[in-house]
């Protein structure tokens, strides 16, 4: 059940993060765009799964459709509406990887599955790596959801907050919040989580002396840095949990 779930969850988490573009977002009530979308859910989903299971994916697609439209049209917006989104779209996938567990067993990741025997071009890759990959896919969704994914979610809670922000460089503050993040995921899951230390002294010594003077900009910077932080910690400690139970 494990791989089934990592997998469907490495596959949401790039369809949503990483191929799933702002003018996607703000158009996605263009029912093509819709649709392109949930396409690049059910592909990525079948072959993180090892081209197994199309109808068990493509009702998983349909979910995802249901709430991405639900989302689209309802009034709400927000961080509020963004993780009630990502909510849904987690338990849909434990319902899948619970009712159908052994889905990535069955496909070419897991001994080749039913196949028998490797293709050509399966054979061909290093020795090892096929058992390796669900915790690849946890490592790099863990990553790209850390780092993407806490940035969508941080910007859309900080979004009210703006009157008074501090201007600098174009996109230079998602970038920063970017590297942070992934260095912070990096720290906690090689054992050394004491050197996110290091990065909040750095962030102190060259962002909060700077905007000591201005009490709003400082407590834009300090929400925006411990939100930044605390979705780190919170993600990585899913990615361990669950690294736990990969056998």
């Amino acid at each position: 059940m494990i791989q089934t779930l990592i997998a469907l969850l490495f596959a949401h988490i790039l369809a949503d993060f990483m191929l799933q573009t702002g003018w996607m977002v703000a158009h996605k009530r263009n029912p093509m765009v819709l649709f392109g979308h949930i396409a690049i859910v059910a592909v990525l989903s079948y072959v993180a799964l090892g081209f197994t299971g199309p109808w068990v994916v493509l009702a998983l697609s349909a979910s995802h459709l249901f709430f991405d439209a639900f989302k689209v049209y309802w009034p709400a917006h927000g961080w509020r509406a963004f993780l009630l989104d990502q909510a849904l779209h987690v338990a849909a996938i434990l319902v899948v990887a619970t009712q159908f567990p052994a889905l990535y067993s069955t496909g070419i990741w897991q001994d080749y599955g039913l196949l028998g025997s490797p293709p050509a071009w399966l054979a061909r890759m290093p020795e090892g790596w096929i058992s390796a990959l669900p915790l690849l896919m946890l490592l790099s969704g863990g990553l790209v959801l850390a780092t993407r994914g806490g940035g969508f979610f941080i910007g859309l809670f900080m979004k009210p907050l703006t009157i008074g922000a501090p201007v600098g460089l174009p996109k230079a503050g998602a970038i920063i919040g970017n590297l942070e993040r992934g260095l912070a995921f990096l720290f906690i899951l090689s054992g050394q989580p004491q050197n996110i230390g290091f990065l909040l002294a750095a962030k102190s010594v060259l962002r909060f002396s700077s905007a000591k003077e201005d009490r709003a900009v400082s407590e834009y910077v300090i929400i925006g840095t411990l939100l930044s932080f605390g979705w780190v910690i919170a993600v990585s400690m899913g990615v361990l949990a669950l690294r736990e139970l990969i056998a």
